[in-house]
């Protein structure tokens, strides 16, 4: 399926609002994702996205709508040399390998944009399609921390998935 990154902006909010409030989704996310994804979030997160430059939040675009989003945070202080890699995609998209092109695209980008070493991922231990996902796009399981995340009442495990600039 086709799909292209591009920088989020303002006229993306129905389509946002749309896919983002899906229980679903917000379950594989931390806490700053909220469920229900309320229009104010929404706002918030397109004033977020659209204001720091160079982009590093892009819109996941299918047909014209922004069906999800992908973003490399920049880390500081010791940790400057390394980023972190976010994304979630429309669950009606799901398992059409849309996320696995995205990061690599992304990676790429990151690469060729900052001058960072590893980007890594922090995927939940119960969701096996993102880490597949990241498997397939050349990132290593670099350590797995048992029942470190609370979420929705339960502990969860933290995987760390990375790629370096080398590989």
């Amino acid at each position: 399926m086709d799909f292209t990154l591009r920088p989020w902006s303002a006229s993306d909010l129905h389509s946002l609002m749309n896919y983002a409030n899906n229980p679903d989704i917000a379950k594989n996310m931390t806490d700053k994702f909220p469920y229900p994804y309320t229009l104010e979030s929404g706002k918030a997160f397109i004033d977020k996205a659209t204001k720091e430059g160079p982009v590093h939040i892009f819109a996941i675009d299918i047909a014209g709508r922004a069906s999800g989003a992908i973003g490399i945070h920049l880390q500081t202080d010791i940790q400057c040399k390394n980023a972190e890699l976010g994304y979630w995609l429309a669950e009606d998209f799901w398992g059409k390998g849309i996320i696995t092109k995205a990061i690599v695209q992304m990676v790429s980008y990151g690469f060729k944009t900052w001058d960072i070493s590893r980007i890594f991922a922090r995927p939940f231990g119960t969701n096996i399609a993102s880490q597949k996902a990241l498997e397939k796009a050349g990132f290593i399981l670099e350590g797995r921390f048992d029942n470190t995340l609370f979420k929705n009442g339960e502990y969860q495990d933290e995987l760390f998935y990375a790629i370096r600039r080398s590989e």
